[in-house]
């Protein structure tokens, strides 16, 4: 049996090897012993790694590179419990760098690391698994991998861990995913607000510092916040802020207190256990300005609410605030600037802080070389003055709308937006608006204009419309060049800067000047777009659009083809002929400027005045009412004849005005129309006379009709050669653009334009007199007639119809006493001076073809 022992000895002998110490200074082939199946190898081969990588981020990169993040991964689900905390060492350490990290991103090893959280797991695999974690939870994808992976729960019961190194990771993996709105609630629901509370009472100030931040986030939640104050929460917090050791954590909390007492709810439960009072003495309490100050938002953040008000007033909150404006510290004067700035949403506080005289305070702080302080006290002074009369007085006597004025040039876009919204609510009194005016506001008001900070942006423009409703304003803005930046926030994607833009253009487009000139930058397409845009479409966009057009006769005439009675054509006005929607329209400069071709003349309506030999009073005509037998008509003729001599002299002298200009080129203006202007005086002293307004009408229209080629048969209109006619004055003008007064052979549309014209001498209630001088002698609407139908409550209408067809349409009182005026279409064409009724046939036959 011996002899058979000592063989079995002698065969295990020689298949067992003798144990080999391997020594390697190589980083590569430690990692390569990594896939060994040995444990002990794999042990101390992380053992050496760990080392190796707690040296740098350049060992971490290099052992990344030498692909060591895949056996690691393996390592951690491995059997044995030393070999995964090894492993567990090694991938934590590793995880800080960022080249890891995104290594990491990329495999699927959180899912792994999570259920290496159970509490079965030895403690120094929860303190580097937590710290894989924590490097990894920066990033949003693997945020959502965690989450999805139910990680908070384990997080949440590794926060009562007996290791501080455990709790510090988990919490901090936890405050990164309550960066997310999801995880807060989350957080609220698996019972994290307890634990949370413990580690306010840690001995470790870097976790009672994650711990507060912490409760910053996921108390933005009702329901945390409910909870939060069930546990005490805000006794514990109040604990801290009154112990002087604690002063580093003094910031964080009131932060999370800021959050609890902007809840109404939780604000009045507070209230009624003093936690109120305890809050109002740290403010007024002085500490450290930093905390001093965050003190001071709490209030803010309290006043924000209109509920919260008179809990707050109650503890005298405005008379402390104007208290803390006169510290010396910067961050506690700007803190209470915030805090009156939320209270003075309230009317009643707006009243308080006036008796307490904390506006002139205000305006003197505006001289602060502090940018945020000046931005916190224009927002004060925005809220304050927000509907409040009397409080933007107060700012103007004490000198502070010059100052704003100067703000519009604040490298804060915060201080440019308030200071906009400051003069804005200041300009509601015209006699402040007045005086902002003269401070060149309207000059300082064009940069902001072309600010890409949209708060700026909307409270510019709404400072414009509030100024611009003044005549001078509005020129003072068009030579600083600000319509063009005003007309391209037309274009914004912003709901309310194109709201706001449609409203200042609105005001703008008060006179003509303005109007012609938002219309060369395209204001008018952009609108007509933006109406078009059901999600785009508003009232104001519309009210911009009615107010372009009815300043810019001429464009409405080319785009809806009708003025209404109450639209009076002065000098400037023209007929482009009509235009498609979204077509732009040019001016009439630019108009005369292009090269005579072949489309349809511009008819021009100029009847500015200028001295002109007049016949003697005796040779005038006396009516145009009468048969073809009255006096009247008997001078018709004569009259015609008159202005074909005046029409000769005018071509004549705008061919020499044709000639070329000289070198230094002059302004361009309306080449003048002496024929018209002959015309408003024979109807002045013609029409005038009559009292009948039935005869009025016809007497105009006979005169309109023999100025124009007197009555075509409508059988022979085809032989009225009134296009010949027309291409002949182009060519002797050398001018696409043709004086109405000039066209001796005139159809419907010709007719029924001169028909409504009104010199821009004309003035309701003027004096006519024999003189020649026609300054002194007007014509009213519908040519020479509007004046008087404006004082006597008639109308005159300008409609375009189809292939060269117009007419007017007048209101007119029967002789039956009836109070209700008839409409007729006057007859310019066929049978002069006749008034056709509306829609009778007579009238539609006038009006197509």
């Amino acid at each position: 049996m011996g002899k058979k022992v000592k063989k079995e000895d002698e065969t295990r002998g020689k298949e067992t090897f003798d144990p080999l110490p391997i020594e390697s200074k190589a980083p590569a082939t430690v990692v390569l012993l990594l896939s060994s199946p040995e444990e002990d190898v794999l042990i101390k081969a992380c053992e050496a790694i760990y080392k190796f990588a707690e040296k740098g981020d350049e060992n971490k990169a290099a052992l990344l590179g030498l692909e060591a993040l895949e056996p690691l991964c393996q390592l951690i689900s491995h059997s044995n419990k030393m070999v995964r905390r090894s492993a567990f060492m090694v991938l934590g350490i590793m995880a800080a760098n960022n080249d890891v990290r995104d290594a990491l991103k990329n495999t699927d090893v959180i899912p792994s690391i999570i259920d290496k959280l159970s509490p079965e797991e030895d403690t120094v695999v929860h303190e580097f698994a937590t710290m894989c974690l924590a490097s990894l939870s920066v990033d949003f994808v693997c945020k959502v991998q965690i989450f999805d992976n139910k990680g908070l729960p384990p997080l949440i019961q590794l926060l009562s861990s007996s290791d501080p190194d455990v709790k510090k990771n988990s919490l901090e993996v936890i405050f990164n995913l309550v960066q997310d709105y999801p995880c807060r609630v989350v957080v609220h629901e698996m019972g994290g607000i307890p634990p949370l509370l413990d580690l306010l009472k840690s001995d470790f100030p870097v976790i009672q510092q994650l711990t507060l931040k912490t409760l910053e986030n996921i108390t933005t939640d009702k329901d945390t916040r409910t909870t939060f104050r069930e546990e005490q929460g805000f006794e514990k917090l109040m604990d801290i802020l009154n112990n002087k050791d604690f002063v580093d954590l003094h910031h964080a909390a009131l932060q999370v207190v800021s959050n609890c007492v902007s809840d109404s709810e939780c604000l009045y439960l507070i209230h009624q256990g003093g936690g109120l009072s305890k809050l109002m003495k740290f403010v007024l309490t002085p500490t450290v300005p930093e905390i001093q100050s965050n003190a001071v938002e709490c209030i803010a953040r309290v006043a924000e609410s209109s509920e919260n008000y008179k809990l707050l007033h109650d503890q005298e909150v405005e008379r402390a605030l104007v208290e803390l404006l006169s510290v010396a510290d910067a961050s506690v004067k700007m803190a209470a600037c915030h805090a009156v700035a939320a209270m003075s949403l309230q009317q009643a506080s707006k009243e308080s802080f006036r008796g307490l005289d904390v506006i002139p305070a205000l305006v003197q702080l505006l001289s602060s070389e502090c940018l945020l302080l000046r931005e916190a006290v224009i927002h004060a002074l925005s809220n304050l003055t927000h509907t409040n009369q009397l409080n933007a007085t107060i700012v103007h006597e004490a000198g502070g709308h010059e100052i704003l004025v100067q703000m519009l040039h604040d490298s804060v876009p915060e201080t440019v937006a308030h200071a906009a919204a400051t003069l804005g609510n200041m300009a509601a009194q015209e006699v402040l608006r007045c005086s902002i005016l003269s401070h060149a506001v309207m000059q300082n008001l064009v940069e902001p204009l072309t600010s890409t900070h949209t708060q700026v942006l909307i409270n510019t423009t709404q400072c414009l419309a509030a100024l611009a409703c003044d005549a001078d304003a509005r020129a003072e803005l068009r030579s600083a060049g600000g319509l063009y930046p005003l007309v391209s926030l037309l274009h914004s994607s912003h709901k309310e800067v194109c709201l706001s833009a449609c409203l200042a253009v609105s005001v703008c487009a008060s006179d003509e000047p303005t109007s012609v000139e938002m219309c060369k930058f395209g204001a008018l397409e952009t609108l007509q777009e933006i109406n078009q845009s059901v999600s785009r479409r508003s009232r104001f966009s519309q009210l911009a659009m009615i107010n372009l057009l009815n300043s810019n006769l001429s464009v409405k005439y080319s785009l809806t083809g009708r003025l209404a009675s109450t639209d009076i054509i002065s000098d400037g006005f023209y007929d482009a002929g009509q235009a498609r929607a979204g077509q732009r329209i040019l001016t009439l400069e630019e108009f005369s400027k292009q090269p005579v071709n072949q489309q349809r003349p511009i008819i021009a309506v100029n009847t500015a005045t200028h001295r002109i030999t007049a016949d003697p009073p005796e040779e005038r005509l006396e009516s145009l009412a009468e048969t073809d037998t009255s006096p009247a008509n008997s001078k018709a003729s004569h009259s015609h004849r008159k202005l074909s001599k005046v029409k000769k002299k005018e071509d004549d002298k705008q061919k020499d005005e044709a000639q070329p200009a000289p070198a230094t080129e002059q302004p361009w203006k309306m080449a003048d129309d002496v024929s018209l202007q002959v015309l408003v005086k024979e109807a002045a002293e013609c029409v005038l006379q009559l009292k009948d307004e039935q005869q009025q009408y016809s007497a105009l229209a006979r005169l309109v009709s023999e100025a124009m080629g007197g009555a075509v048969e409508m059988e022979k209109l085809h032989e009225f050669l009134w296009e010949l006619h027309l291409s002949e004055l182009k060519f002797k003008l050398q001018s696409n653009v043709v004086p109405v007064g000039a066209i001796s052979k005139g159809i419907y549309s010709h007719r029924a334009l001169l028909f409504k014209v009104r010199p821009t001498s004309l003035r309701p209630g003027a004096i006519l007199s024999s003189s020649s001088d026609l300054s002194f002698i007007l014509l009213i609407s519908s040519f020479a007639f509007e004046c008087l139908a404006d004082s006597m409550g008639v109308s005159c209408t300008l409609v375009r119809g189809e292939y060269h067809r117009a007419w007017n349409e007048v209101l007119v009182f029967s002789h039956d006493g009836s109070l209700q005026p008839c409409r007729y279409i006057v007859d310019l064409m066929h049978q002069p001076g006749n008034l056709l009724k509306a829609n009778s046939p007579a009238a539609t036959q006038y009006q197509t073809i």
